[in-house]
């Protein structure tokens, strides 16, 4: 497993950007697939965006495709998830994951390290 933590989030108006990171100390992402889930309350945890290390694939739900891009920054070892136009429906918990699996991925039992998760809220 690998320790991933969270930063960046906060509150935020909607249509303003908000940027995400997820780094592991110590480690690097190269042999994993990251991807971003989000929980709000009282609703079931959910897959947002996924990007692969190696070759900077990505991939996208539905709900925030077009919205919300997933990235890699090499030097300071990081994902990240650039949150352009958020909507106080974006408003949740947001988890970065890792995988080993070799295809992507939207199920989060397939994820085998988590983060601690950042608190994204969005106004109206």
């Amino acid at each position: 497993q690998v320790q991933l933590v969270e930063s960046g989030g906060g509150l935020v108006q909607a249509g303003g950007p908000l940027r995400l990171s997820c780094a592991a100390p110590g480690r690097t992402f190269s042999s994993y697939a990251m991807g971003w889930f989000r929980q709000a309350p009282g609703k079931e945890r959910e897959f947002v965006a996924a990007i692969r290390w190696n070759s900077g694939r990505t991939y996208y739900a539905d709900s925030v495709k077009g919205r919300f891009t997933s990235s890699r920054d090499d030097a300071k070892n990081t994902v990240n998830l650039q949150m352009n136009t958020p909507k106080p429906e974006d408003t949740a918990v947001y988890y970065c994951a890792a995988t080993k699996r070799v295809v992507f991925t939207t199920a989060p039992g397939e994820y085998c390290s988590w983060g601690q998760g950042t608190q994204v809220t969005v106004s109206s």
